[in-house]
């Protein structure tokens, strides 16, 4: 019996048209009640309603709204069919979910809509992508048989899409380029002219990001190109180009990088230049965090969010075959300090505590629900260890950081690696089944994926610090789905 994702793999493009969207949204009202309900969901982290979610995609502030597009593979929770998914929020704490924003229905994005970005031009909304088109015959779909097009997308109300354009192809790139040129990232560069990143592989099996310029968002031209001297990995994918204090930022994120012990310890990495600088800089140091995307709040902050998960990772992110999987970072507020970008929960998030428990006098608490929050601030030891759950260890030893995993909640996850000078704050969020850990204020961030059978959250804080709390977070991240899960027009 052919499974939905199989019917939707061969609807003509004129089907996908009138019924892909249909055919999601049917999908999920069917089966996103009883994935809601499964134990490993997590409470105040976005999530797909089914199947599978990876990028963020499209982060921007539009019309009184935070907007958060990703990739999204609704009728497999291992990844398939990618499209476009959209949550929005007032307030990046509370979202409603609009379903599917796009699919692929024509000849230049067939086999996916892959990961991009979104600005606002007037009233309008543009959203940028690779359409992803993939050619039969014999091809190594590196250097044929790949076609990754930018596609344009506009929008008045930031829920409906519409006056889908192809605006560059494989020709429009330099000849030294593969066919592996993805994920536009758009921005106003000094001069008030549009600017578009892409990343890409070299011929030479070298990572590099291209600079494309535009006066009217529809019409772009080459401007140059970033890269290393030598190479640093064979591609550079979803890059991001932004300023903190006055310092250029060229976020982007390597595959082929060789792996270390203290640097580098995923398979693929993610981390940023700042110019003027050859080294890379580690977004994060945990095991599951990739492809994040930055964006300027109203306010004037800039803004993180990250996908929680590696591609191609070796160890499990699947929860239990629950239907549904991978999770997106909480946002993350970037500053400028120590001549780093330090990153660390937005302010917003304190507004989910509940109440506030106290440990016992070995440093003990347990949480109702799995989900919670742990402050130690001010630490006097040289060395202390906090115990979360039955296996998940977070330890430092002066400077020295690891997040290691002791049973089987890490599915297949060991140790984890960092450096400061010296720890001298921890916050660590909880959320059933990720943990995001942040060393001195966001100077050092480790992310990962974990699974606890218990029923609450277990912590243990074996060191000294002058202030140590622990918080209970409630009440489900997203509280206005649609009761037809066909949107909320």
């Amino acid at each position: 019996m052919k499974t939905t994702e199989m019917l939707a793999e061969e609807m003509t493009l004129s089907r996908r048209k009138e019924e892909l969207k249909k055919m999601a949204a049917a999908y999920e009202k069917k089966h996103a009640p009883q994935v809601e309900l499964q134990d490993q969901r997590a409470v105040y982290h976005l999530m797909p309603p089914v199947g599978w979610l990876n990028d963020p995609n499209g982060l921007c502030w539009y019309k009184g709204r935070y907007h958060v597009f990703f990739q999204y593979s609704p009728f497999t929770s291992q990844g398939g069919m990618k499209m476009w998914g959209h949550y929005s929020s007032p307030d990046l704490l509370h979202y409603d979910y609009h379903g599917i924003a796009i699919v692929p229905d024509e000849a230049y994005d067939k086999d996916g809509v892959y990961s991009g970005s979104a600005i606002c031009q007037g009233d309008k909304l543009y959203v940028f992508y690779t359409g992803n088109v993939k050619e039969e015959g014999d091809h190594d779909y590196i250097l044929s048989g790949r076609g990754a097009n930018v596609i344009r997308m506009e929008s008045e109300d930031g829920i409906h899409f519409e006056k889908k354009t192809c605006i560059l192809t494989n020709e429009d790139y330099p000849e030294e380029c593969t066919c592996h040129v993805r994920d536009p990232k758009l921005y106003v560069g000094e001069d008030g002219t549009y600017r578009m990143v892409l990343g890409a592989r070299l011929k030479e099996e070298k990572g590099a990001v291209l600079l494309y310029r535009s006066e009217d968002l529809l019409h772009f031209r080459l401007e140059g190109m970033y890269t290393t001297p030598e190479a640093f990995g064979y591609m550079w994918e979803c890059p991001d180009i932004f300023e903190m204090e006055g310092h250029k930022i060229l976020a982007v994120c390597p595959q082929g990088v060789e792996r270390g012990n203290e640097r580098y310890q995923n398979i693929y990495q993610s981390g940023y230049y700042v110019q003027g600088r050859e080294k890379l800089t580690e977004w994060d140091m945990g095991f599951d965090f990739y492809a994040p995307q930055t964006f300027e709040a109203p306010d004037g902050r800039r803004i993180l969010i990250g996908w929680a998960g590696v591609p191609d990772a070796g160890y499990d992110s699947d929860p239990m075959e629950e239907g549904w999987q991978h999770c997106l970072t909480v946002p993350r507020e970037l500053t400028w300090r120590n001549s780093k970008i330090y990153q660390y929960p937005i302010r917003e998030i304190t507004k989910l505590r509940g109440g506030e428990w106290i440990p016992d006098d070995a440093g003990r608490v347990s949480l109702p629900g799995k989900c919670g929050e742990i402050i130690a601030e001010d630490i006097k030891t040289d060395r202390g260890v906090v115990y979360i759950g039955s296996g998940c260890v977070i330890k430092w030893d002066k400077g020295h950081v690891t997040l290691s995993f002791e049973d089987e909640t890490g599915a297949g996850r060991s140790v984890r690696n960092a450096q400061v000078s010296r720890v001298e704050s921890i916050r660590i969020l909880v959320d059933v089944s990720i943990i995001e850990v942040y060393i001195n204020r966001g100077e050092v961030v480790m992310t990962s994926r974990f699974f606890m059978e218990q029923p609450d959250l277990d912590v243990r804080f074996q060191g000294k610090a002058d202030r140590l709390k622990f918080y209970q977070i409630g009440g489900r991240f997203c509280e206005t789905f649609s009761s037809d899960w066909g949107g909320t027009d």
